[in-house]
């Protein structure tokens, strides 16, 4: 199977390129939280993380720490369902 017909295959899967039952009900659910609460949460995980590793809890402070790129990259999703998703057409 070469480029060509795979490319084809694939377009012809989703002619109108319309999301599915699962993402259109995550699009509507997380255009309503606010795009800083998720920068407040990552910020607020560092935070915790910095408490835990002064109190000696390195192992946890490694797992709350770790949260922090998940946020910021669940704020950038959310941005651009903003942005690009269907709210774009029914604002």
């Amino acid at each position: 199977m070469d480029a060509n017909e795979l490319k084809r295959k694939a377009d012809s899967m989703n002619p109108q390129k319309e999301e599915g039952p699962v993402a259109a009900a995550i699009e509507e659910y997380t255009a309503r939280i606010p795009s800083d609460m998720y920068l407040w949460a990552a910020l607020g995980s560092m935070a915790i993380s910095a408490t835990l590793k002064v109190m000696r809890k390195d192992e946890e402070a490694l797992f709350v720490g770790q949260w922090a790129p998940s946020f910021l990259l669940l704020g950038v999703y959310n941005k651009l369902v903003k942005q690009l998703g269907k709210d774009k057409y029914t604002s």
